[in-house]
């Protein structure tokens, strides 16, 4: 007799009574393992209505408020002209920040002039926000160049591919701040999945012994390409701060205002000379992990539409409307401003010359080296053996 039958018939002797129990208090268990919604700082509802929270508020103008929704717009126009490029070819690949405008938008204008950011390779709507101009960001990913802008000029570091290791290139450098006496924080980017590289716990370890003036801003996803959070993490992403000694808050990804006045006051506290802080913004990828991954693979339509109901764009355009805050025509104007913008990055793709395929070896070394010197040699050797003298 099978272990299974044997279970099967223990279940049918008991009383009526007991499986009424049984059931009852399987029900209550179910209910209390249910996911709920999570603990965070929000200021602005999915509905679009204003709240109040006791840390942290802020207190923004019209034409604040109408700003911080047209950057968000823009972004996510300039997002959805890259994946089409990409989908017609004229991109190798693209990494969508579709859902996530919120997240970007508000913690970018929290930033001075003179704090620096190390982003990952999804900040589309930071590098917008440091004045990076967005056909810049293009070229790496269309292959044209390694990055395409000065980091120095917006003070905004190149994309970074590899997880988690801009974290520690952005404690060495605000360690050096601190050397330097300066009262100027840096913004490092990284999401759900890179806080499980070693990279990223070693650049807690450091900040926190060497009270670094850094802030550590974890988009959490959901997602780790087909990974969910769950199977990353044993408790929310935030509160592992508090193991290495230094605050952690998690914020609604998809309230502009909310990771506004967060990322605000974290990088005044690191000003402050009070160390590093770490946010953890929820929110979600409405899009693929990037325009090579089918996210229907693993995840539910109903997931999505979800989230959908919390668009961060959606719920300012409510609350201004609600609020008398923009009229028809800022709108419309909006809606001109960002087909243009569409059209240009179309334009200026598609004109992006060819780059010298001998340029690569150009800078690898300040003063040369013999190594570069004998590759660059045979790559030469190899393009002249195409037909024309040089590889197609």
């Amino acid at each position: 007799m099978t272990v299974e039958s044997t279970a099967a018939r223990k279940t049918t002797r008991r009383s009526s009574g007991a499986k009424r129990t049984t059931s009852a208090a399987s029900a209550k268990k179910a209910q209390a393992a249910s996911p709920a919604e999570p603990e965070l700082v929000q200021l602005l509802t999915p509905e679009g209505e204003r709240v109040q929270h006791p840390e942290y508020d802020i207190d923004l103008s019209a034409e604040e408020l109408r700003g911080l929704y047209r950057d968000m717009v823009l972004t996510r126009r300039f997002d959805s002209e890259a994946t089409s490029l990409q989908r017609q070819g004229e991109l190798g690949l693209w990494a969508s920040l579709l859902g996530q405008e919120a997240a970007q938008i508000g913690s970018g204008r929290a930033l001075r002039d003179d704090d620096y950011v190390f982003p990952t390779y999804r900040e589309h709507g930071v590098a917008w926000c440091r004045g990076v101009d967005p056909t810049n960001l293009l070229g790496m990913f269309r292959g044209v160049n390694n990055g395409g802008w000065d980091p120095s000029s917006n003070n905004f570091h190149l994309y970074t591919i590899v997880l988690g290791s801009q974290t520690l290139h952005a404690t060495g450098y605000a360690m050096g701040i601190a050397k330097d006496g300066a009262d100027s924080a840096v913004l490092a980017y990284f999401g759900d999945g890179a806080s499980s590289q070693g990279d990223v716990n070693e650049s807690f370890v450091f900040s926190a012994v060497y009270n670094a003036p850094v802030v550590f801003f974890c988009q959490n996803n959901q997602w780790a390409i087909s990974e969910p959070i769950e199977k990353q993490t044993r408790v929310p992403l935030y509160q592992r701060a508090r193991g290495f000694g230094f605050p952690g808050v998690r914020v609604d990804g998809n309230d502009v205002l909310a990771c506004l006045a967060v990322t605000r006051s974290a990088l005044e506290r690191a000003r402050r000379g009070e160390g590093p802080t770490l946010i953890e913004a929820f929110t979600y990828r409405m899009a693929a992990h990037t325009t090579s991954d089918d996210p229907t693979r693993y995840r539910r339509d109903a997931e999505r539409e979800a989230w959908e109901a919390k668009d961060p764009i959606q719920r300012v355009k409510a609350y201004m409307e609600r609020e008398g805050l923009a009229d028809a025509a800022f709108f419309e104007e909006l809606e001109a401003e960002s087909e243009a913008l569409g059209k240009h990055v179309r334009e200026v793709v598609r004109a992006m010359p060819v780059p010298d395929h001998m340029a690569m070896f150009d800078h690898t070394y300040a003063d040369g080296h013999a190594l570069v010197d004998e590759e660059r040699a045979q790559f030469a050797a190899y393009q002249a053996s195409f037909e024309g003298g040089e590889g197609e």
